[in-house]
């Protein structure tokens, strides 16, 4: 048994298909399927059934995964150690973001850790923050920057960054008579967001369940100042944080009664991490405090 088979073995589990798994391992895909069959001649079982492009994991398979996994990990720990020994943080950091974050904390540390710590790589990945979440669960990535409404799915620690009421915006010459909104009445007229996928979208989704209301979206755009433009020109009535409002929109923006606020933070898995993956979400931490 060789510890490239084990690496293999776990990483088409992970992408659920051969073809999926030499791409992410770089290695043919008929390599990948000779030493996975290899492996389970030299344990006499079977550990994936094979159907079409898909693979699922026998009895035997779903019972040395978390071995496998242990196993994997352990060397890890062996090199970064060797490495720490050797005073220099090396190896990989896997990072989402959702798209177009500006906040200087984080660009700060990003720009920053290539200098301080070069032998960090540092991968950087943009995308919805379902999207984002889902692929730290799957270890596709390490760390996450994400919007969500409120609370998350348990099984992922979770640093948080921001918490917001969202705002409704509407045109200079519309007659907002009170401080608030309520869902109810909001969705009466055409309602403009970011899209599915995102913490606005998730909050005022959540917020609408909850108040027994059906969310309602006419237009929806990926940038918060696309969504502003529009509502600034009568297009709808947008739906947003309370921090996209700025001094020129503060008569035309009033609080959305909604119980569910948008929120921003950083998420990682509960499990062992190398020391890259360790210092750079402690950096993140570090320079994104709670507010």
């Amino acid at each position: 048994m060789e510890l490239h088979q084990l690496r293999y073995f776990a990483a088409i589990v992970d992408e659920g298909s051969f073809t999926a798994a030499s791409t992410r391992l770089h290695v043919s895909q008929s390599g990948v399927s000779a030493q996975l069959a290899k492996l389970e001649r030299e344990l006499g079982q079977q550990l994936l059934y094979r159907a079409g492009r898909t693979t699922t994991l026998t009895p035997v398979g779903k019972a040395v995964l978390p071995m496998v996994r242990e196993a994997l990990a352990a060397v890890e720990d062996i090199m970064n150690t060797a490495g720490e020994f050797a005073e220099a943080v090396r190896g990989p950091v896997r990072l989402g973001t959702i798209a177009g974050c500006t906040i200087p904390g984080f660009l700060d540390v990003l720009a920053g850790l290539g200098r301080t710590h070069p032998g960090i790589t540092l991968g950087l990945t943009e995308d919805d923050s379902n999207v984002l979440e889902s692929s730290v669960r799957q270890r596709r990535l390490d760390l996450g920057l994400i919007g969500y409404g409120g609370t998350i799915a348990p099984g992922l620690d979770l640093h948080v960054i921001s918490t917001e009421r969202l705002v409704a915006v509407t045109a200079p010459k519309t007659n907002l008579t009170h401080k608030e909104i309520r869902l109810a009445d909001l969705v009466r007229g055409p309602v403009l967001c970011l899209p599915s996928g995102s913490g606005i979208r998730d909050a005022y989704e959540k917020s609408c369940t909850q108040a027994d209301v059906k969310a309602r979206v006419d237009v929806e755009a990926s940038s918060p100042l696309t969504v502003l433009g529009l509502a600034e020109r009568g297009a709808g009535t947008a739906v947003l944080p309370a921090s996209t409002v700025t001094d020129n929109q503060v008569n035309t923006a009033v609080l959305i009664d909604a119980d569910v606020p948008a929120c921003l933070g950083l998420i990682s898995r509960p499990d062992e991490h190398s020391p890259a993956v360790r210092l750079t979400l402690q950096l993140l931490r570090n320079a994104l405090p709670t507010s």
